[in-house]
């Protein structure tokens, strides 16, 4: 019963962590729109793992690990605004996709799963959220076991996942009713919001 509220609690956090709009989301939107519902999937399952890693972080407590990444911060994240800089303009700049076949499908599927797995790593201040949550939910690893702590990583990674299906359930039933000319203006606007969130980090290093 305990393992049940601890996963379920696990689960809404993961959500909660995910849920919010900001550059990971719009990315994911638009690839879901632009690539469809696989490729939006799997570039979220990249957030989600790294949702999971820092919850674990989190959770074990390892303040040696968290402790590097806020002491390195300006440049981790310098990296990940100069990162998403990038990806903005690459959106703006893409063409609607044609598959020809399944491989270049699960190419552009494993490449989006990366691109957003670095992008959400490259945000140390993630960890924070998690131990800001993990106490207003209580959530700990219980008896201190490797068991429980995994268990909430896993419940982590399945609530961001959730979401992330969700999005990308809903955005394959709207990219199938929108035209190539819409689309492209889609990859415009989201490549331009993309961008407005990486000058504001970068700025935000000043």
């Amino acid at each position: 019963m305990i393992e049940t509220i601890l996963f379920l609690k696990s689960l809404i956090i993961g959500v909660t962590i995910a849920a919010p709009v900001g550059p990971v989301g719009i990315l994911c939107i638009q690839r879901t729109l632009t690539y469809g519902r696989r490729t939006g999937f799997v570039s979220g399952l990249g957030a989600a793992t790294a949702d999971a890693l820092y919850g674990l972080i989190a959770v074990l407590g390892l303040t040696i690990v968290s402790d590097f990444l806020l002491d390195y911060q300006f440049w981790i994240q310098l990296w990940g605004g100069v990162f998403l800089f990038l990806l903005g303009w690459k959106t703006f700049t893409s063409q609607p996709a044609t598959f020809k076949d399944g491989e270049s499908q699960a190419t552009s599927s494993l490449k989006g799963f990366f691109s957003v797995f670095l992008l959400t790593v490259t945000n140390p201040m993630t960890i924070l959220a998690f131990i800001a949550i993990f106490g207003v939910f209580r959530v700990t690893g219980s008896d201190g076991s490797v068991v429980s702590a995994l268990l909430v990583v896993f419940g982590v990674f399945c609530g961001s996942a959730l979401w992330w299906g969700t999005v990308a359930l809903v955005g394959g039933w709207l990219s199938s009713r929108i035209e190539s000319d819409s689309l492209t203006m889609i990859n415009r606007v989201a490549g331009i919001i993309i961008t407005i969130f990486s000058s504001y980090i970068l700025i935000d290093l000043i």
